[in-house]
Formats: structure tokens, C-alpha cells, sequence
């Protein structure tokens, strides 16, 4: 059974971009506009990782991480921003993220991350 990775972003072009690279590389993969999108998705299907981007209106990413830790504190999650990385991405990480992904990002950098945190090869902190 292929992994199934949740892409959560309010940018349908980022969207795009990660689901066509991930399913080149033969990954299922799902997506979700918002936090709250992602967490209905997350409580009624299974989802091996979660691409989850930290700057989405209505609730943002660091919200959504704290419920899915509560709910599924299991669940393998990469935090991603391109707005205030240097601050959003380290508070990700303390409250769990698995690695951390700074946009822009290329897809050699994206499937790299992707792989390293499903094979659960430790804590990777960042990727460029």
C-alpha cells in the first residue's frame, strides 16, 4: 500500500505543485485548503504524513498542529512557510513537527524530506 500524504495549504498552486511531485514519485496523495479541512480529512481516513503549511487563514498551521497532536500525536507532520520561517518553523518544530520545509523548495528537496521522515531515519530538522 502506497503512503498517503495530506497536503495542507490555502495556496492551490503549492498544492498542485507538491501533489504532482508526490504522485510522480508514486505517493497517494490528498489535499486540504485549511486546518479544519485537514483535521475532518485526518479523523475519517488514513494519512501516513502531512505536508502542513504554518500560514493559512481562518486556522492557521501551528493551530491545526497543536489539535493533530492531540488527536493523533503519532502522526508524522512537515511544517512549511515561506513567511516568517525563521520564527514559525522552530516553534513547529517544538511542538512536534517531525521536519520543517522552507518555501520556496524544489521537488528533489520536498521528496528527500518526504523519505527521510517516513522512513523515520530520526529528527530532521530543516531542508532548503
Amino acid at each position: 500500500m502506497l503512503p498517503t500524504i495530506l497536503i495542507v495549504d490555502d495556496d492551490p498552486q503549492v498544492r498542485k505543485f507538491c501533489r504532482a511531485t508526490l504522485e510522480a514519485s508514486g505517493y497517494a496523495a490528498r489535499e486540504a485548503g485549511d486546518g479544519r479541512e485537514a483535521l475532518v480529512i485526518v479523523g475519517s481516513s488514513v494519512v501516513d504524513l502531512i505536508l502542513l503549511d504554518l500560514c493559512m487563514p481562518d486556522m492557521d498551521g501551528l493551530e491545526c498542529l497543536k489539535a493533530l497532536r492531540a488527536e493523533s500525536p503519532q502522526l508524522k507532520v512537515i511544517t512549511m512557510s515561506g513567511f516568517m520561517h525563521g520564527v514559525l518553523l522552530p516553534a513547529a518544530k517544538h511542538l512536534g513537527g517531525a521536519a520543517t520545509l522552507a518555501k520556496p523548495f524544489s521537488p528533489d528537496a520536498l521528496l528527500s524530506l518526504v523519505e527521510q521522515v517516513l522512513a523515520d531515519t530520526g529528527r530532521v530538522t530543516s531542508s532548503d
